[in-house]
């Protein structure tokens, strides 16, 4: 079986590879934790991020971006001294604020989801013309990053969004001969850069 070569470094990435990422996400709670990954992973690599995943949930309330936007002072040094935890308390600022950030993006769009998707109407981008050169961003990653940094949002880079775009399904980047590939071009709506850009 054919999978993309970045997830063949352990046991946890296959999995995830071949069960999550490029999936389509469509639920709010699935959507910040991986944009929550994402913030966390900056500067990192992505296989630290799917190691610490469980140490991530249990700081944050399993993702529950409601009780996280009510987080203090000393919820912040709770996740600070959590064994395990990446040491960066502007990170966990940041994903407090996000969390604050989200709330408001689904009071004014209904979902945070609806709201996300609505870059590439509803549909998955699949690029015709990557040739085994995947980019770090795109016109789309910088266009949502921009937007949701007016919205208040931290960490949120068009490079930081690329990947949260690769992660929710937004954006097909596995390789053309991953059976992952084959298996969401069928099975969902897609588009192409080129229909709308």
């Amino acid at each position: 079986m054919n999978r993309c070569k970045w997830c063949l470094s352990g046991d946890k990435m296959i999995k995830y590879h071949d069960e999550e990422w490029g999936l389509p996400v469509h639920n709010d709670r699935g959507q910040f934790e991986f944009l929550t990954l994402e913030v966390m992973q900056c500067g990192l690599n992505w296989n630290m991020m799917i190691i610490k995943r469980e140490v991530f949930a249990q700081c944050f309330d399993d993702f529950d971006y409601e009780k996280i936007a009510q987080y203090t002072e000393k919820d912040i040094e709770r996740i600070l001294d959590t064994p395990g935890m990446i040491k960066s308390r502007r990170k966990i600022e940041a994903v407090i604020n996000n969390a604050g950030c989200f709330l408001k993006v689904i009071n004014d769009y209904g979902s945070f989801s609806k709201y996300i998707w609505s870059f590439t109407d509803g549909k998955t981008m699949v690029y015709t013309n990557h040739r085994g050169n995947v980019p770090s961003h795109n016109k789309l990653s910088d266009t949502i990053s921009k937007d949701m940094k007016k919205k208040g949002f931290k960490f949120i880079g068009s490079v930081t969004i690329y990947s949260h775009l690769q992660a929710c399904g937004i954006i097909n980047d596995h390789e053309k001969n991953c059976f992952r590939y084959k298996e969401l071009t069928e099975n969902y709506p897609c588009t192409t850069e080129e229909d709308i850009y």
